[in-house]
């Protein structure tokens, strides 16, 4: 089926962190790319290590800054420095949270769910985020929830978890989603596999054609 730019599928290619990453997105052209601000997680970057990253990508890919419970203050000045074009909220942010992220800028937000039963679903809906994004877990662990609950969603969305070059192409085709992030399925021995990178895009891609 071919589809219209406005219409196609998105791809968000997360977790990146080294020149080389940058460089194999660049040749790919993804809508998106992630920076993870999480200190916990083993994909973070330090806002000096992204400055430098965001600087060797293509200007018309987004980045997006991955967040886990950070203060809205420190989320807004990293979209204020222009490094970040939008913020995805991986922990518990909440409706008030996001209330007081949006009196501080007008970038887009992306809300993650962790996808466990309906009543996940149906927060996802309900959101006032710009974009929900639906995943296992924590994220970024490759592991996929129950697809079924997918039936439930009456908004855009973001697909996340278990997906990689071997499985992303039966998702899209089945589930349709606004977009489709992948971190842990685009690696080999933890970091980012320039192949693999391309495999996934190409699949999503094959599905548009």
């Amino acid at each position: 089926m071919n589809q219209t730019e406005e219409n196609k599928i998105k791809i968000k290619l997360c977790g990146l962190m080294r020149p080389s990453d940058i460089e194999a997105a660049n040749l790919l052209h993804p809508d998106y790319v992630g920076f993870v601000f999480a200190r916990k997680s083993r994909r973070y970057v330090s806002l000096e290590r992204v400055k430098t990253l965001q600087e060797l990508l293509h200007p018309d890919i987004l980045a997006v800054g991955v967040f886990v419970d950070e203060k809205p203050d420190a989320v807004a000045a990293w979209l204020a420095a222009g490094v970040i074009d939008l913020a995805q909220l991986h922990g518990g942010e909440d409706e008030a949270y996001m209330e007081k992220l949006r009196g501080l800028t007008d970038k887009p937000i992306i809300k993650a769910f962790s996808v466990k039963g309906e009543g996940d679903i149906r927060n996802a809906n309900e959101s006032s985020a710009d974009y929900v994004l639906l995943d296992a877990g924590d994220g970024g662990t490759g592991t996929a929830f129950d697809r079924e609950l997918l039936a439930g969603m009456n908004r855009p969305y973001f697909l996340a978890g278990g997906l990689d070059p071997s499985t992303v192409g039966e998702a899209v085709r089945r589930w349709r989603p606004y977009g489709v992030d992948v971190s842990s399925g685009i690696e080999t021995d933890g970091v980012k596999d320039a192949e693999k990178m391309r495999e996934f895009v190409d699949h999503v891609r094959k599905v548009e054609a």
